[in-house]
């Protein structure tokens, strides 16, 4: 016996098997489909005969021309695929969507220059794709997506119990993937996302309708957060067992006083992956070199752009150098502070969800007590990350340098600290950053980057959000990192006053 077609199967389980519900819906894909692609033409598709929709459903006669455009517009699926076997497993279909969910999606493309967003499902039942893409350290990523059509609530989203028989479908593999919560068919524009992961969880009880929490609201701050998180996270998955052969071949660079190692002898890494060895590198020999001192000790670190804030936000070993901070500073004089230099050609070519990154990286500093000053000269952009100390030492610990995985050095002498405390001194008193408390540097700071024309509302967002936690809009699988500081950030600049 002959497997029925995929259009068989997709018209059943749709309840489109009825050959005058068929023309019906046919005719109103029509005009949907003239207006997306803006030809007239595609209206016209309006019948068919009942003899030439058999013949489709059997998969002996093929639609063409117009009739075809429709079709593929309409389903979500290619002709050549409607007319193919439908697949031996059960299939499990989603729903189809509203217009204006759709243009929604597609509105995030807009807003956002690293997104595509495709939700049309290639394979029945797999759900769309998001395409991420890096700028300058980011490499790029794709996760699996699935929109589904929800109703708005006080606190919540909520997916209805039609699509819960997808739901469960979609969210039983376990790779990485989001669902999307739209409020198209409401009239709203509002998408909500939430970690497939976490749907899985909270699938394993007896629900009748499934919330996506408002807080997971996707506007420039938890896009950002997604972007950098997906690509950092990915990209050391890719590379977890080079990376792990490398660390064990640490420890000769570390007993150096001076070590180096260029961007080429690392080619099969990913640019996240060579980051963070860097990073890791950086951070071992700060901690092996810096030296407790009488007066808090302050660093210079090369960050300009989100996409290196999100490393400050995300690697271990960043959190590892605040908490050094904070405690060689415990019980000295004065605090302990860090220097930024972010020209305004930085502000220029970089997008405010890119910024917020950076602010946040900002706001994670003060929260560890750290003073941060942060000076425009262009010039300044290309001194390395270095600590200084009240003693003749300064430890350089650079992992920005794009040439190179990492530049180590312990220098001594006057004449060598005093270039680097002048440009130290420099930021400080040249800060745009300026204020006596983190609220006042902070809002200084959003100023400058473009960020603060909103600064009330983006206190109540990081206060929101941060409130709430991102657990279940943020699943990392490496080990590498860590997303608590992210929410560390979120709720120290959420406790902000947004008068001040």
């Amino acid at each position: 016996m002959r497997r029925p077609t995929l259009l068989y199967a997709v018209l059943e389980k749709r309840g489109w098997l009825r050959y005058e519900v068929f023309v019906a819906q046919l005719a109103n894909a029509g005009a949907r489909a003239a207006k997306h692609y803006e030809n007239p033409r595609l209206a016209r598709v309006r019948t068919v005969t009942k003899t030439t929709f058999q013949r489709w459903l059997s998969g002996t006669q093929e639609p063409r021309g117009e009739a075809a455009v429709v079709i593929e517009f309409w389903l979500g699926y290619t002709v050549k695929e409607l007319l193919g076997p439908a697949p031996e497993r059960e299939l499990v279909l989603a729903r189809g969507l509203h217009d204006a969910s759709l243009a929604a999606a597609h509105g995030l493309d807009v807003k956002f220059d690293t997104s595509f967003l495709s939700v049309a499902a290639p394979v029945p039942g797999t759900g769309g794709v998001w395409h991420m893409d890096g700028l300058r350290i980011l490499d790029g990523t794709a996760v699996a997506v699935q929109m589904y059509e929800a109703a708005l609530q006080p606190s919540c989203v909520l997916i209805g119990p039609e699509d819960l028989e997808h739901l469960r479908y979609f969210t039983q593999s376990r790779r990485r993937a989001l669902l999307l919560g739209s409020l198209g068919a409401q009239g709203a524009d509002d998408l909500y996302a939430l970690d497939a992961a976490h749907a899985r969880r909270q699938l394993a009880m007896p629900v009748q309708r499934f919330p996506i929490p408002m807080q997971y609201r996707l506007d420039p701050m938890t896009y950002a957060l997604l972007w950098a998180c997906l690509n950092v996270d990915d990209s050391l998955l890719a590379d977890d067992c080079a990376l792990h052969v490398e660390q064990q071949r640490l420890e000769v660079h570390l007993e150096r006083g001076l070590s180096a190692a260029a961007r080429t002898a690392y080619a099969d890494l990913s640019n996240v992956g060579a980051l963070w060895l860097g990073s890791r590198t950086c951070a071992a020999f700060v901690q092996r070199h810096l030296l407790v001192s009488d007066v808090s000790p302050v660093m210079w670190s090369r960050a300009q752009f989100g996409e290196q804030g999100a490393a400050w936000l995300l690697f271990r070993e960043r959190h590892g150098i605040l908490q050094l901070m904070r405690d060689h500073s415990a019980g000295l004089d004065g605090a302990p502070g860090c220097a930024l230099c972010v020209p305004e050609s930085a502000v220029h070519s970089s997008e405010p969800y890119e910024r917020l990154l950076l602010l946040l990286a900002v706001a994670l500093m003060e929260s560890y007590g750290l003073t941060v000053w942060v000076c425009t000269e262009e010039e300044y952009s290309r001194l390395p990350e270095f600590h200084l100390g009240s003693d003749e030492r300064v430890v350089v610990a650079d992992w920005l340098d794009p040439d190179a995985v990492w530049n180590v050095e312990c220098v001594d002498g006057n004449g060598a600290k005093d270039a680097f405390a002048q440009a130290m001194h420099h930021a400080q008193v040249r800060s745009v950053a300026d204020g006596a408390t983190s609220h006042e540097r902070i809002r200084a700071l959003a100023d400058y980057l473009g960020l603060g024309h909103g600064w009330d509302r983006l206190i109540e967002r990081c206060r929101e959000l941060g409130s709430y936690g991102t657990t279940g809009l943020l699943r990392t699988r490496s080990r590498l990192i860590n997303t608590g500081e992210i929410d560390r950030a979120l709720q120290f600049l959420g406790g902000l006053d947004p008068t001040s």
